[in-house]
């Protein structure tokens, strides 16, 4: 039957795939897309890819038609290279995590292409108009003045280095592949991990916020100082409460003023982002303004005298004429001056000393650039805050020193000054060069744009800043530089007596900057937010990621208006400045830090086109970042790394797991090679040993843990430290079992999880658990770092023939950890274990060291006592005196050993004298080798055997029974224990054992005479194992946890069955046990 089919063109694939009307068979064929896209192919899990197994692509039209059968099962999970092709080209940059208004972004991109924008539109100018801001026009004049003209260089200098280099940094790490739209968040996080990503990320957030109120209380700072001083709502009533009232002013307008802002943001960003052209106009042309003043200083400076009374500046707020006192008429007149520093208007009037003994004379303040001016403001003039001040080469004569300046209209300083200060506060105003990667998602090529349009800007800027420093010292008096608030001419704004043609163009120009820089902070600060709260990573800020049905961060908004307002009740410009430097600062640091990491660890996937970087760059500007962070103010740097630290570590205690293919995995990765290199492959010293556990886990037939409480007692043993495998085996084929291995591994992991075992799980399959089980014992670890103990439990139904844990495998792997010089540790009745929950409020941990193993048993429960469940139990050390031994010394000796082990512990030597093997031992031999004879020689259908099996066991637990228990321990713990050993207590004990017991032996032969025929090595053991559980039982059968040594399995194989016989005999009756075989070497030392 021939199939009709079509051959549709990867082109016109792209197009059908656009409208949402779609048949059934469609949506059917997405389904089944879906499906394997969760499992594809060989049941592999693929990475999460918008080019990969998309549910979208039609499996039928990516092959049919092609000469491509041979490729047919790939395409199940592989698209072809064309439709690969034609996914990237139709890719869109959207803001990583914004799912909300994804589909009308879709819907809208269909209809009409957005335009995308070039680098000088969409990188320069917006970086220019972020970094040129209030600093310029309010402060520098100032800084210039205060720190000289040198010095103010070295300030400009180090910052604007500073951002020169972040932004080369920052330029490797755009251009290494698709930056989504997110910024400095996004590359730091994508670059660093979620853990840095998170806390630089939620760092810069503060700092754009901060930032804002920065910007605010500029833009109320010009208006009631510049603008229009009446509009103030505190007046200074009385003299010295100006600074005072000015704050409260600025607390005022600055909370009305960030209301009107977020009503402004809420209501639309269009109509923010149509007046920031205007802004930037604004800042433009003050700059050019600036360079006109400049010039025309040349040749026409203009008139802004400047009083003086001796060399101390005067504020011409409260007087008009520069004078003492005039002539008019041939009379003298007094001056609204002499006012204000005499008594009375009349010339005999009582004046201030200074005013007295100095001239008032007039200087200009812009003297202009050819005047020579530059060699004065060289140097710097710092101060103490409330002086006056004064020009340095004016004759001025002191007056009394007792005299109040305090009501005279001096000009002073409002704060004291100092370089490192002056650092801090000038360091906003190189900020902003993160704007270009802000807007990646909006660039035609973000990749070409973004290093280009920055570096330009900062150069650009750079020069500005530089040259502005130089023009200012050249042009302007000393005096009215440190003249903070232009109250020597005018109370103009300083800057602005330098513009041409009028000040009023800087300071409307600066008004309008400060207003659109504010509202851009308000605007891209909550962005921010809501991108850091969508990744997920910062549980506690998730609410932030919630916003209008478009989009629009409401909440986040709310939460950066409220930061805001911290700043603006602070209130002061210049305190508010070093708060945002130190988050801007930061951040910074961390983009370098991320280039650098990337750089050294030559990971595959840094490939940036960007080429002019290197790691020695980056690593220099982490170094200044991290320099001028405690440059500018070290308790700021503290809190703000301490605030970041904080962050940090919540993300990594809290915050969701995030893979990102980050450096800092990489620099794990690379540390953890270069460690495991370091670490000797050999045997590690005695002092360093801990036990490195391999934990052998059963799962049921669900693939879940049969005993959780194994890893209980691990976590418990190893409280964090050292390695730990858990391992586990499934019997089977791996490409059979691939799925099953899976969840075991999640089944296992979420149990580890909840039991705070913390390690690594290994899951093997293997034809046979045996096989399996050795595999994992030799092959888990990498390196230096190998488990040397293996921790498994003691198999309950080992007399099951079905158990898939046979006996036969227990006893292998106890040969095989032997035969690899490991430690074994087997925990009996380890469901009766407590949990992690679990405290024992008193009880003994029980050490019977009946053989020397390398110190194991001595280590191990120390260890134990080191976690809350065990920590209050005692440790109580039994060992066995045989007839020649001098159990007196030997408590001695046991106790000197301790005490220099530094263990405590009480000792107890047990005597266990000779005595003749007891019936109850000749009948649990013969039993054991009966049941051993039958399942060998005896033929058996599976429910025979079963049966058989179940025979034994009742008869096995018939000789269990309480009198036959009562005389073993009867015979065992005689009444009287001896503690010493003599030759006459030897020889009479000796007669009185002959004594008692030959004839009723010979009366026992007389009625079993097959117990004749019993292999005496079994009897012998069987009675050893009898004798010390009786004693074990005397002593210990209350014990929270007992450990034994525990015996070697028989070199002749044939006696397996009988060795699992002998253990059970050996720890019969105790609740907790853990058998502990040594791995041969000394694990515990008495020295330091």
């Amino acid at each position: 039957m021939p199939t009709n089919f079509t051959v549709v063109p990867v082109e016109a694939q792209g197009e059908e795939r656009g409208p949402p009307e779609r048949d059934g068979q469609r949506q059917q064929q997405a389904d089944k897309d879906e499906e394997k896209e969760r499992g594809a192919g060989d049941g592999t899990a693929r990475e999460s890819s918008p080019f990969i197994n998309n549910a979208e692509m039609d499996r039928e039209n990516l092959y049919e038609g092609k000469n491509m059968a041979l490729f047919e099962e790939e395409m199940d999970s592989n698209p072809m290279v064309s439709s690969l092709l034609n996914k990237l080209a139709n890719y869109t940059n959207l803001t990583q995590g914004v799912v909300e208004h994804e589909a009308d972004e879709d819907s809208k991109r269909k209809e009409v292409k957005v335009p995308r924008m070039g680098t000088f539109i969409g990188v320069y100018l917006p970086c220019l108009q972020n970094i040129l801001g209030v600093i310029l026009f309010l402060r520098l004049t100032w800084i210039v003045g205060t720190a000289g003209v040198l010095e103010s260089f070295i300030i400009v200098f180090m910052c604007c280095a500073c951002t020169m280099l972040t932004a080369i940094s920052m330029s490797a790490i755009a251009t290494n592949g698709v930056v989504p739209a997110g910024g400095s968040y996004y590359m730091i996080s994508r670059s660093l991990g979620p853990e840095f990503g998170g806390a630089v990320g939620l760092c810069f957030y503060l700092g754009t916020t901060f930032a804002g109120a920065m910007y605010i209380l500029g833009t109320i700072e010009i208006l009631l100082t510049y603008i229009s001083p009446s509009a103030a709502i505190f007046k200074a009533e009385e003299v010295g409460e100006e600074t005072e009232a000015m704050l409260n002013n600025m607390r005022v307008y600055g909370t009305c003023i960030i209301i009107l802002m977020a009503i402004v943001v809420f209501v639309g960003v269009k109509y923010v982002n149509k007046l920031a052209l205007v802004f930037l106009a604004c800042v433009i042309l003050s700059i050019i303004a600036i360079y006109a003043g400049v010039i025309k200083t040349a040749f026409d400076p203009p008139d802004f005298p400047i009083c003086l009374v001796g060399n101390r500046t005067l504020s011409k707020r409260s007087f008009d004429v520069c004078a003492k006192f005039t002539e008019s008429n041939n009379e003298t007149k007094t001056t609204r001056l002499w006012r204000l520093f005499c008594d009375s208007s009349l010339l005999n009037a009582t004046c201030d000393d200074y005013f007295v003994l100095n001239n008032v004379t007039e200087i200009q303040g812009i003297p202009g650039i050819m005047s020579g001016v530059l060699i004065d403001n060289l140097w710097s003039a710092y101060s103490e805050k409330g002086s006056i001040v004064e020009k340095k080469d004016q004759p001025s004569v002191a007056g009394s020193e007792d005299t109040k300046v305090g009501g005279l209209p001096y000009v002073f300083t409002d704060i004291m000054t100092y370089f490192t200060m002056l650092v801090g506060i000038y360091f906003p105003s190189v900020t902003g060069i993160m704007a270009g990667s802000n807007r990646s998602g909006d660039l035609k090529d973000a990749q070409k744009s973004i290093p280009t349009g920055t570096i330009l800007a900062i150069a650009t800027t750079s020069f500005i800043y530089l040259s502005c420093i130089v023009l200012f010292g050249a042009c302007i008096e000393g005096v009215i530089l440190r003249d903070k608030f232009g109250e020597a001419v005018n109370g103009n704004l300083v800057v602005g007596t330098l513009a041409w043609p009028s000040p009023w163009v800087i300071v409307i120009g600066s008004f309008f900057s400060t207003c659109g820089a504010g509202l851009q902070s308000l605007t891209g600060a909550p962005r921010l937010l809501q991108a850091i709260a969508r990744d997920g990573i910062v549980p506690f800020i998730q609410v932030f990621g919630h916003g209008k049905a478009n989009g629009e961060p409401t909440w986040a908004l709310l939460l950066t208006a409220g930061i805001c307002e911290i700043g603006i009740l602070i209130a002061s410009l210049d305190s508010v400045a070093p708060i945002l430097s130190m988050f801007f600062l930061m951040c910074y640091m961390f983009v370098n830090l991320a280039c650098a990491v990337q750089t050294l660890l030559r990971t595959p996937n840094w490939r940036p086109r960007f080429k002019y970087y290197h790691w020695t760059l980056s690593f220099l500007g982490m170094s200044l970042c991290l320099a001028l962070m405690f440059i500018c103010s070290w308790y700021y740097a503290l809190v703000a790394m301490l605030i970041a630290g904080c962050i940090y570590k919540y993300i990594e205690y809290r915050g969701a797991e995030k893979e990102w293919g980050d450096g800092i995995r990489g620099l794990s990765l690379n540390a953890a090679r270069y460690a495991l290199l370091r670490v000797e492959d050999g045997p590690p010293h005695t002092k360093n040993w801990r036990p490195q556990v391999l934990v052998l886990l059963n799962l049921d037939s669900e693939q879940l843990v049969k005993h959780p409480r194994l890893l209980s007692f691990t976590s418990q043993l190893k409280a964090g430290k050292g390695l730990t495998i858990v391992g586990s085996v499934l019997q089977g084929i791996y490409l059979d079992k691939c799925a099953e291995t899976q969840k075991a591994e999640e089944n296992v992991k979420a149990l580890m999880g909840i039991e705070k075992t913390k390690g690594f799980c290994q899951i093997v399959v293997s034809p046979s658990c045996r096989d399996g089980i050795s595999h994992l014992i030799q092959s888990a670890g990498l390196g230096g770092m190998k488990h040397n103990t293996v921790l498994m439990a003691w198999p309950q139904s080992w007399k099951q023939t079905e158990n898939h844990f046979s006996w036969k495998n227990f006893v292998d792997t106890v040969r095989e950890t032997t035969a690899a010089q490991q430690a074994l540790l087997v925990a009996k009745n380890i469901d009766l274990f407590p949990t992690n929950q679990e405290r024992f409020t008193d009880g003994n941990i029980d050490v019977w060291w009946i053989v020397h193993d390398g110190g194991m048993l001595m280590l191990l429960p120390f260890l134990l006592r080191q976690h809350k469940v065990w920590r209050k139990c005692k440790m109580r050390i039994f060992t066995v005196a045989q007839m020649d031994d001098n159990s007196i010394q030997m408590k001695k000796d046991l106790q000197m050993f301790l005490y220099h082990l530094r263990l405590n512990a009480e000792v107890e030597v047990v005597e266990m004298f000779e005595n003749d093997i007891s019936a109850f031992t000749y009948e649990k031999t013969l039993v054991m080798e009966q049941r051993s004879q039958m399942l060998k020689q005896m033929q058996l259908s599976k429910n025979e055997r079963e049966r058989e099996a179940q025979l034994i066991h009742d008869r096995n637990t018939a000789s269990h029974s309480a009198p036959a228990v009562k005389a073993s321990v009867a015979a065992a713990a005689p009444e009287k224990v001896q503690m010493t050993w003599t030759k006459e207590k030897f020889v009479a004990e000796k007669h009185k054992n002959k004594e008692t017991n030959l004839s009723g032996f010979k009366d026992i032969f007389n009625m079993k005479p097959e117990w004749g025929n019993l292999n005496q090595s079994n009897v012998r053991r069987m009675h050893t194992a009898v004798k010390l559980n009786g004693v074990v039982l005397n002593k210990s059968q209350h014990a929270q946890l007992v450990l034994l040594n525990m015996p070697g399995p028989p070199k002749n194989r044939k006696g397996d069955e009988n060795y699992m016989e002998f253990l059970e005999v050996l720890t019969e009756g105790l609740d907790r046990v853990l058998l502990v075989r040594g791995s041969g070497r000394e694990v515990i030392t008495i020295y330091s």
